[in-house]
């Protein structure tokens, strides 16, 4: 698909980024749930063995985890794979803005916003309200000089779609 953009914003296409990146943060989620019941585990018996209560710390260190592992996540995976699993499913990858993968600082600029998610809906705001020439990228698509395009439909499987029944009468 093309990398080029009409002046027009494509509240479509946000609305895929946006149900891709709700499928990328379930992903995230679950993991850091995990990561949280571990941690859990630890201070509970940090409680019980050492009698000092740190939990405060725990439940930080969870929240904490939940942006690392959201930075992590989106960097490797728009590196190394052209896509989040989210993007994949969506049918969408992330490129330079001239075509081509992105590196690892360009990923890094893009998706640093996604550390805490206030930060994420100013960067997708200000994308939306501010002109640029691309409308498809967030603020920081435009900084790092990327950007998010389709290159298949949502949910496309890679097998080739059934043959038509045949209408031979018997």
């Amino acid at each position: 698909m093309t990398t080029e953009s009409s002046g027009q914003l494509d509240f479509m296409h946000w609305l895929i980024r946006l149900i891709a990146y709700i499928i990328d943060s379930i992903i995230i989620f679950i993991v850091t749930t995990i990561l949280g019941i571990i941690i859990a585990v630890i201070v509970a018996l940090s409680v019980l063995t050492t009698g000092s209560l740190f939990f405060y710390g725990g439940i930080w260190l969870t929240f904490g985890l939940f942006g690392l592992l959201s930075i992590l996540y989106f960097i490797i995976l728009d590196v190394y794979w052209g896509a989040t699993i989210g993007k994949r499913v969506m049918g969408l990858e992330v490129q330079l803005v001239k075509g081509g993968r992105i590196s690892l600082d360009k990923s890094f600029i893009r998706n640093i916003s996604k550390i805490f998610p206030l930060l994420l809906f100013l960067d997708w705001l200000i994308a939306v309200v501010t002109p640029g020439a691309d409308r498809r990228q967030k603020y920081t698509d435009r900084m790092a000089g990327t950007t998010v395009v389709q290159v298949k439909q949502a949910f496309q499987s890679a097998a080739s779609p059934p043959p038509p029944p045949s209408t031979a009468s018997t």
